[in-house]
């Protein structure tokens, strides 16, 4: 085909790199180890500074590292014969077939940074999220930070089906009600059930589990678990802006340990240049039934599920600002700052999220 210059024009494929492949204690009696200062700087800058060599060595080895992560179709405008070409998530990986590769359909969609336990991509993927969170708690909360280390893991187990662990990972505190521990641990299935390549146009449902198996005295293992029933979508707008959405119920195995909260969460992204992204992220979160301990009038938003009274009917609304880097379809670091919009913060001051993605 030939332009008006009388140049030919590229297909889409020769656009796309395949290279690219009960109760709390309000004061505990022991005193609690203060991370913070020179100590919490030295520790964001070491994980900064590592994610950082991670890009530069996967971007450096993309040739060599296409065999391990497989094929990807990056630009948008080679989705129409993107399945064709083998990109469509249907190769065995691991585990003699039992685990296959992401979806790469969708490389130009970015996945979500914020309530990164309930906001699921719904794409279906196989990759491990590293994810570091420095949250800040207001005073009416009793103040301090909160840092999580953390570990997602997606699995495809066919074109549609996927395993899914969206929380998991290790705190620490200095807040006089939470101590050093480990978080709870999330199992679950996700199902793509629209998959539209040259609509740009993804909607996902799925459940998990959250396991009892987390340190208490970190507030996590409350009763005798939650689950997290959820829809999740995405749709491409234009050639570089997509818009993801999701929305679900968080509902406790004994409603008297844990209360029960619906959510909506928005993200809206613009791809700047191939490889640079700009995001902003919109969470409204909504208590409808409280329980019968924590904090009264206080809640925990996405990390813990206090069991507090006085909750019902509550409302925090959240906005993020941030940005991704993305040199192919198996590699994101982002970051994004998230503070309240509303009144009403909770446990909410601000946060601080960092992300690694490593995409199969």
């Amino acid at each position: 085909m030939r332009r008006a210059d009388g140049l030919r024009s590229r297909t889409p494929c020769e656009r796309a790199d395949p290279k690219n492949t009960p109760a709390l204690r309000l004061l505990r009696s022991k005193g609690i180890p203060r991370i913070g200062g020179k100590d919490m700087r030295r520790r964001t800058s070491a994980i900064c500074l590592a994610a950082w060599a991670l890009i530069v060595i996967a971007t450096a080895g993309r040739g060599a590292s296409a065999e391990l992560f497989g094929p990807s179709c990056i630009d948008a405008a080679c989705d129409n014969a993107c399945d064709s070409m083998g990109h469509g998530g249907r190769d065995s990986l691991l585990g003699y077939g039992l685990i296959k590769r992401s979806d790469h359909c969708f490389d130009d969609f970015i996945s979500p940074m914020t309530n990164p336990v309930f906001f699921e991509d719904p794409r279906t993927l196989t990759e491990v999220r590293g994810i570091y969170l420095h949250h800040s708690v207001p005073e009416e909360a009793f103040g301090g930070d909160i840092n999580l280390w953390a570990a997602q893991l997606r699995g495809a187990l066919t074109d549609r089906l996927s395993l899914i662990a969206t929380k998991d990972g290790y705190l620490t505190s200095n807040n006089p009600l939470i101590d050093d521990g480990w978080a709870a641990v999330t199992l679950g299935l996700k199902y793509n059930l629209v998959r539209n390549v040259s609509a740009g146009r993804l909607i996902s449902a799925g459940a998990w589990y959250e396991l009892p198996v987390g340190s208490s005295r970190s507030l996590q293992a409350n009763g005798d678990g939650d689950f997290h029933l959820f829809l999740t979508g995405g749709q491409r707008i234009g050639e570089n802006w997509h818009w993801l959405s999701g929305s679900g119920l968080r509902l406790p195995a004994d409603d008297s340990l844990g209360s029960s909260m619906w959510y909506w969460s928005n993200h809206l992204d613009v791809r700047m240049t191939k490889r640079t992204y700009l995001l902003t992220e919109v969470n409204w979160y909504h208590w409808f039934e409280s329980g019968e301990n924590g904090i009264p009038g206080i809640e925990g938003g996405d990390l813990f599920n206090l069991g507090s009274t006085g909750v019902t009917g509550n409302d925090i609304v959240t906005q993020a600002v941030g940005v991704k880097y993305k040199p192919s379809g198996n590699l994101e670091l982002g970051t994004a700052f998230e503070f309240p919009l509303t009144e009403r913060r909770d446990v909410l001051e601000n946060r601080l999220t960092v992300d690694l993605i490593l995409r199969f």
